[in-house]
């Protein structure tokens, strides 16, 4: 009995035509269309491409539709579902996939958890912890001119006084104040507080001339 691939090969052998020649004409690569006419529709990238494979083959050579449906029902669909291939072949097709979706699913729970976590750290360190407070200008024991800019970094979400006046923090907790001062000796009094209740405090002192 003459099989799909057998009779494709007769086909393309009478209209003298090389696998490389349909090759260029269907864009399926000539070891897939060598495979189709062995029979070898393991060495096919996945059983969902063989129909596909096939029917364009089998279209291009100018097989009937009718011969074509039954050459390869008569090849798939008696055997369940892409039967010709072995159990195994067919199994380690299914198992990736639900190993995809399981490592997916557990890609997604980490993730979820690695949030929470970090929203607990936060959370825990802002209740029992001052929140995070550093002076970049003046530093300490420095003379300057009696005017001033104290500038520093803190906690974004962190109320930041200096000297006692309230002052604006960036969203990268970013803040800075200018500062009028008497000659003489001064220092310079920078209080973080967040939500909780937590401070900290640092000072400069520093020669006004």
């Amino acid at each position: 009995m003459v099989n799909l691939g057998q009779r494709l090969q007769t086909l393309r052998t009478q209209k003298k035509l090389s696998l490389e020649e349909i090759s260029q004409a269907i864009k399926i690569k000539p070891v897939f269309l060598a495979a189709i006419e062995r029979g070898e529709f393991h060495k096919l990238p996945s059983p969902a491409y063989a129909q596909g494979f096939v029917r364009n083959y089998a279209m291009y050579l100018g097989l009937s539709k009718a011969e074509f449906t039954a050459l390869f029902k008569r090849e798939f669909d008696d055997k369940k579902a892409y039967k010709v291939l072995p159990d195994s072949m067919v199994r380690t097709k299914e198992f990736p996939l639900q190993r995809l979706k399981i490592q997916q699913s557990l890609l997604l729970a980490g993730g979820v958890l690695v949030v929470f976590l970090a929203y607990l750290f936060f959370q825990y360190r802002a209740a029992f912890l001052p929140p995070s407070l550093s002076i970049d200008s003046p530093k300490d024991n420095s003379t300057t001119a009696k005017e001033i800019t104290v500038s520093g970094n803190a906690d974004n979400n962190s109320t930041v006084y200096v000297n006692n006046q309230p002052v604006t923090v960036s969203s990268n907790g970013d803040f800075s104040k200018k500062l009028t001062l008497f000659p003489g000796n001064s220092t310079i009094t920078v209080r973080a507080e967040n939500r909780f209740g937590k401070e900290a405090t640092v000072q400069r002192n520093i020669l006004v001339k």
